[in-house]
């Protein structure tokens, strides 16, 4: 089935990019679909049903390529889950807390509502029983850490994310039909493996009362060299040792290497280091760059001083620390110079601000055959009727 296809851009060869007005996001809809395949082909080997999760990506016009793919969305929240209903296929919600005045609506649109806590269960479980058709499902805490930024790691201590097994002892879980556990963030199936065991260890009780564990996301299976074999036999001892319907909601692992982000040279400043303004901001466009933190690769530039003109890439914004980092070119920058960003397609989108009423990028489609459609140009009023 993907050898039928046509390959996926080379963005070092899409020369088309420079065509572009900057900033802009460009998402290569090959790229995406390829991706969308993998991850299905695996999920049906595993005999995991997948989401996808629409807080990593959620550019709608692409949905074309991804929907054939899944079984339907993840939502965190009432504006994702009616996206998600947009979108077509089951939609499954949770949110660390949600909120009394959006319950009715996310009952209508969900077919899955998984509670963070059980406070939060039994305030809206009479609610959930009262409607009759939406699933309910409990996130828990297995207390066991794979990510290494504390800033990503739903198991860090003190953590606000899911319930933890001292809390569940005792307490009446009749109505809930599922469990759910997110611990991962980019990680490998090892990582998949070692939380299935501590969950396992933890929660054998929980787990022989319900029909359906969630897995959350955070699985890099399209990241070269991610272990399949090894994600089959979790999924599938998992299925097999306690009869359960299994889901999996990858977000990243779509968009992974499947956008760009193009930007322009505004000055360029001499100095100690020289820099060089754009008009792509590291806060405002690519906030992971300053809370992963996370170097993104620039097509054609180098290490600092790998190559011989080194350049501090700064944002338009007033913040002093709106630094992407320091590049290296084989070439002095002038002003007009693009640069394109590589991997921007994940947590770029869903993420960005006005911030000093910067103006946010273009997106941009790239077919399969190398044309692009700019599916959306945002302005002043974007910025404007956010605050009134």
């Amino acid at each position: 089935m993907r050898s039928a296809l046509a390959p996926a851009v080379e963005w070092e060869r899409a020369a088309e990019l420079l065509s572009v007005e900057t900033p802009a996001y460009v998402v290569d809809l090959g790229k995406l679909e390829d991706n969308a395949i993998q991850i299905a082909g695996l999920a049906e080997r595993a005999g995991a049903r997948l989401l996808i999760a629409l807080k990593a990506f959620a550019a709608w016009p692409s949905f074309e390529v991804i929907r054939p793919h899944v079984v339907g969305a993840a939502a965190s929240g009432l504006h994702e889950a009616l996206l998600a209903r947009e979108m077509g296929g089951e939609v499954h919600v949770y949110s660390p807390g949600y909120a009394e005045r959006e319950m009715d609506a996310i009952l209508e649109l969900a077919d899955h509502v998984v509670f963070n806590s059980l406070t939060q269960w039994q305030r809206f479980a009479p609610r959930v029983r009262e409607h009759g058709k939406v699933q309910a499902g409990l996130r828990i805490n297995p207390e066991h850490s794979e990510v290494k930024v504390a800033l990503y790691d739903p198991c860090a201590p003190g953590s606000r994310l899911g319930a933890r097994l001292a809390q569940l002892e005792g307490a009446d879980l009749s109505g809930i039909s599922g469990l759910h556990f997110h611990t991962l963030c980019e990680l490998g199936s090892d990582a998949l493996e070692r939380t299935v065991a501590a969950v396992e260890t933890r929660f054998a009780e929980q787990l022989g009362r319900v029909q359906w564990v969630n897995l959350g996301g955070g699985h890099f299976i399209t990241k070269a060299g991610y272990d399949e074999a090894r994600f089959v036999a979790t999924v599938q001892g998992l299925k097999q040792r306690h009869e359960l319907e299994v889901y999996m909601e990858p977000g990243a692992a779509f968009a992974l290497d499947a956008g760009v982000l193009v930007a322009g040279v505004l000055d360029v400043i001499d100095g100690p280091i020289p820099v060089a303004v754009l008009d792509a901001s590291a806060t405002a466009h690519m906030p992971d760059v300053l809370e992963m933190p996370y170097r993104p690769r620039i097509i054609d530039a180098g290490e600092p001083r790998e190559k011989a003109f080194t350049y501090r890439l700064g944002g338009p914004t007033c913040l002093a620390g709106d630094v992407i980092g320091d590049y290296s070119f084989d070439r002095p920058l002038a002003v007009g110079d693009k640069l394109v960003f590589c991997d921007m397609a994940q947590y770029s989108m869903v993420k960005n601000t006005t911030f000093n009423g910067v103006g946010l990028p273009d997106i941009v489609l790239r077919s399969r055959d190398g044309s692009l459609k700019v599916v959306r140009r945002f302005g002043y009023e974007d910025y404007k009727n956010r605050l009134g």
